[in-house]
């Protein structure tokens, strides 16, 4: 069968095999063999659909959207480059963004304006100030840090080359005026703290005062029940009456003493400390006491 196929063409027509042979010769044919690229990533297969719509967008290069849109056909504003062509917008002079600028609004401040400045406020100092005015003096140090931190930055973008050192110690200054500002409210906190304690203190003392006099008057009256009693008892019979009546003069003394320690336990503090008064005698009347006259 080799020397069949390496026979030429004329003699495989001349001498062909028989027909229940056909399917043995095409199976001698070399068959197509599987090969690989040199590469071992896969075979590129067909570009599907991009899914990014904003892919190839740059500002840069002036690049647009693939896909066009409904605005597609729309002009783009131009820029104005001529000054005298432009509007005029008005800017509010009272605008919060100027405080990130100093007073001139301009974006950076020399070196000798930056360095005039006193020293920072003293605890000493702000213990006399009220809390609105310490309220005023930590923002008005917040909004200085504020300048201070833009000015920083932009002189970071431009390099100029000058102001590191004054802004550095300006805001060192404007720093240790907020900590003697956070150490004035702390002291004022910690007075608040022990002024509350002691009203507390005060308001149990009072209570337990109350209470001390609540149970004197109690005192005071069982012991004149006591007395009632025993002059009941000494009226109906005379010789208890005899007997008793030391003992009912010395509970009713016993009685008054406890009833004036109560009274005056109830009595404020400014009545309990008041100096004897020396007045002067009173005058007796010379007049007579004048009688009414007899009924007719």
């Amino acid at each position: 069968m080799s020397r069949l196929l390496i026979k030429p063409c004329s003699m495989i027509c001349r001498e062909a095999p028989p027909v229940f042979l056909a399917p043995a010769l095409l199976i001698a044919y070399p068959a197509t063999i599987q090969t690989s690229q040199f590469s071992s990533s896969a075979i590129r297969c067909r570009r599907t659909r991009d899914n990014n719509k904003a892919r190839g967008v740059s500002a840069i290069r002036r690049t647009g959207l693939k896909q066009p849109v409904s605005m597609s056909k729309v002009p783009l504003p131009q820029p104005v480059l001529d000054p005298a062509r432009r509007s005029q917008v008005t800017v509010d002079e009272n605008h919060g963004l100027w405080a990130f600028f100093n007073k001139e609004k301009k974006f950076l401040t020399t070196p000798e304006a930056e360095a005039a400045h006193g020293r920072p406020w003293s605890v000493e100092e702000l213990r006399h100030k009220s809390f609105e005015d310490l309220h005023c003096l930590w923002w008005t140090c917040a909004k200085e840090r504020n300048r201070l931190a833009t000015e920083k930055y932009e002189r970071e973008r431009v390099k100029p080359g000058y102001g590191e050192y004054e802004g550095d110690e300006r805001d060192k200054t404007v720093r240790r005026t907020q900590r003697a500002i956070k150490h004035t409210l702390t002291e004022r906190w910690y007075a608040y703290e022990e002024a509350l304690k002691l009203a507390r203190e005060g308001r149990e003392a009072a209570r337990e005062a109350r209470k001390a006099a609540g149970e004197a008057r109690n005192a005071v009256r069982e012991s004149r029940k006591a007395a009632r009693e025993s002059q009941k008892a000494a009226r109906e019979d005379p010789e208890i009456d005899m007997r008793n009546s030391g003992e009912g003069n010395v509970l009713n003394s016993d009685a008054s003493k406890v009833e004036t320690s109560a009274n005056e336990s109830n009595k404020p503090q400014s009545q309990l400390q008041q100096p004897p008064l020396d007045l002067p005698p009173m005058q007796q009347q010379s007049e007579p006491m004048r009688t009414p006259p007899a009924a007719v």
